[in-house]
């Protein structure tokens, strides 16, 4: 393959630059060269926070900030607000977003028109964070459903990058809420399960079946 580049953008506390280093970790286990950094501006907990990764069959020479991602990652959606923010994405690229909304309802601009069909795709990462670990960090749950949409890794690549980097509970937790992402950005429902024992605030539930069927 050729070199595949993916910019994450998302909020200080939403584990941002710890989605890029998971998708690094999920490629090399494939066997692939891959490479994680982050961008450097205010770590303060709500500030917007940029992260990269680059995967590709042979060796990644450059460590320069992505300027044209072949995938884009918003784990916000609030930054849609931001004009610039999808600019540089290939016209042949993939925007996964992070809200329980349908596309049609989202401040996009228009140049995100010439994306081929199925290369825009929400899915409700943070709803699903709270039903599967209890706490509103979408990122394992967007590589997941990065993971369906692109194809750049697979889920297991991605389970196993997961279980690398978190303790058994929390990586249980987290691969399990990857996996329902996976699921629902494949069109494929995913299977009833028991979840954790976490509350969950109202409509939470409804929103995630109602994206699922």
């Amino acid at each position: 393959m050729r070199e595949f580049q993916v910019r994450f953008h998302g909020r200080g506390g939403q584990g941002v630059v710890t989605a890029a280093e998971l998708l690094s970790v999920a490629a090399f286990v494939e066997g692939r060269f891959s490479q994680a950094f982050p961008s450097f501006g205010s770590e303060r907990a709500g500030a917007p926070v940029t992260a990269f990764c680059r995967i590709s069959d042979s060796e990644i020479r450059t460590r320069a900030p992505v300027t044209e991602p072949d995938a884009l990652v918003v784990q916000d959606a609030t930054l849609l607000h931001d004009a610039g923010l999808t600019l540089g994405l290939r016209p042949d690229g993939y925007l996964l977003i992070n809200t329980s909304r349908a596309v049609e309802e989202l401040p996009l601009p228009e140049h995100l028109g010439v994306l081929p069909s199925g290369h825009l795709v929400t899915v409700p990462a943070t709803e699903l964070a709270l039903r599967h670990i209890g706490r509103p960090v979408p990122n394992a749950v967007l590589l997941g459903g990065l993971a369906a949409l692109c194809g750049v890794v697979t889920l297991e690549a991605v389970v196993s990058a997961i279980a690398e980097r978190f303790s058994a509970p929390v990586a249980e937790a987290n691969g399990a809420a990857a996996a329902a992402a996976f699921h629902l950005v494949s069109g494929i429902a995913p299977p009833k399960a028991p979840v954790g024992p976490w509350p969950v605030g109202p409509g939470v539930e409804e929103r995630i079946d109602a994206q699922a069927d």
